[in-house]
């Protein structure tokens, strides 16, 4: 017997809607419609901007249907050649056109009994939208060149960041087909849309490349309000792809609002709207601004007589020179490359705090 929902929610509650972050109320919204869409068997047509995450939410939906046990099987409608999206989605006999040498099965047979995302489906031809729609309405299909019809116990999930709707009016997309597709709708918000997401999304984004890629970075609480007020026309793709970049240019590195790129500093000028300090929940902020942990610097407790800035900042200098050297195994021409610095410029750093190849032979002159 499939588990039930509440089963589903309690056995796995950290992986529930991992990569929709958010706590404001369009994502609340968002995740209580896959609640209520996944149990069933509808057909659903998820809309919204490019970079929204509309796959996700297609993945999300398939990881709490009775269906999770099967394929979640993906096709880009729109990354396919039009005259190969039919033999990709129904599979082919051997000799059926000029190179198939062999039979094969498309993605429908990969996808039986699970589910099939179809994403950019406004791209599909009209030729292959009547295919598409007789598979919907009878659950049957041939392969290109074959005769034999065959079952499809499929759920289609279908993604479009273009208008449907005035697609069927200019003739462009079957009404037919819509209507079926369009049983159960859920509409993305843009990332400038639900701003107030932004820690939650660049916290979660950079615990992906902890993760993932072994690179970190941080921002400063200026950084995260001058993001706040850029519109994000990529949106979380765009905001992923700007992560990435910053921890390759400020490894382990606190990015300031000066760090931005320019067209984000300029957009913080001249937009008013967005996040402001009073607006950044500690809790969910304090990853997002703190220094990582396995860089072994230290928290500052300030005593009152207060301290010596100068030897508390060679410390954390020797430290990350050390860590550079220790992830390279000592060799300096590579832990430089690592620090964004010249070969030689380490090495006088090294001889200034009198710092070797080995962790164990650490000292410091001015520590």
């Amino acid at each position: 017997m499939h588990a039930t929902m509440q089963e589903l929610s309690r056995s796995s509650n950290n992986k529930l809607f991992r990569s929709l972050v958010g706590k404001s109320e369009a994502m609340l919204n968002i995740q209580h419609e896959i609640k209520q869409v996944a149990t069933s068997d509808a057909n659903v047509l998820i809309l919204g901007e490019s970079g929204t995450g509309k796959e996700v939410v297609a993945r999300n939906i398939h990881y709490f249907s009775t269906r999770s046990k099967n394929k979640f099987v993906p096709v880009n409608c729109g990354a396919i050649p039009h005259d190969l999206l039919e033999s990709e989605l129904f599979g082919h006999e051997k000799g059926a056109f000029t190179g198939a040498i062999t039979s094969r099965p498309g993605r429908f047979s990969m996808a039986e009994g699970g589910t099939l995302f179809l994403d950019e489906i406004g791209e599909m031809t009209m030729a292959m939208q009547v295919k598409l729609l007789r598979v919907l309405e009878e659950r049957v299909f041939e392969r290109v060149g074959g005769t034999s019809t065959i079952s499809a116990d499929v759920r289609i999930v279908a993604a479009t960041n273009r208008n449907l709707k005035e697609m069927v009016e200019q003739g462009e997309f079957r009404e037919d087909l819509y209507f079926r597709l369009d049983v159960f709708p859920i509409r993305l918000p843009a990332l400038r849309q639900r701003i107030d997401d932004l820690p939650l999304l660049i916290k979660e984004l950079i615990a992906r490349l902890e993760n993932t890629k072994n690179s970190s970075v941080r921002f400063t609480r200026n950084a995260i309000i001058s993001m706040s007020k850029y519109d994000w026309p990529g949106n979380i793709r765009e905001l992923a792809n700007l992560i990435e970049r910053m921890s390759i240019k400020y490894p382990a590195g606190l990015v300031s609002e000066t760090d931005l790129p320019e067209k984000i500093k300029s957009s913080s000028l001249s937009n008013n709207k967005g996040l402001e300090l009073k607006d950044l929940d500690e809790r969910s902020i304090q990853a997002v601004c703190s220094v990582r942990e396995n860089t072994g610097m230290p928290q500052v407790n300030f005593p009152a007589e207060g301290f010596d800035l100068k030897t508390y900042m060679s410390s954390i200098e020797v430290r990350i020179i050390q860590n550079a050297l220790d992830n390279t195994d000592g060799v300096i021409s590579h832990a430089a490359k690592t620090l964004g610095l010249r070969r030689t410029t380490l090495a006088e750093k090294m001889r200034k705090y009198h710092i070797e190849k080995s962790s164990d032979q650490l000292s410091c002159s001015a520590c």
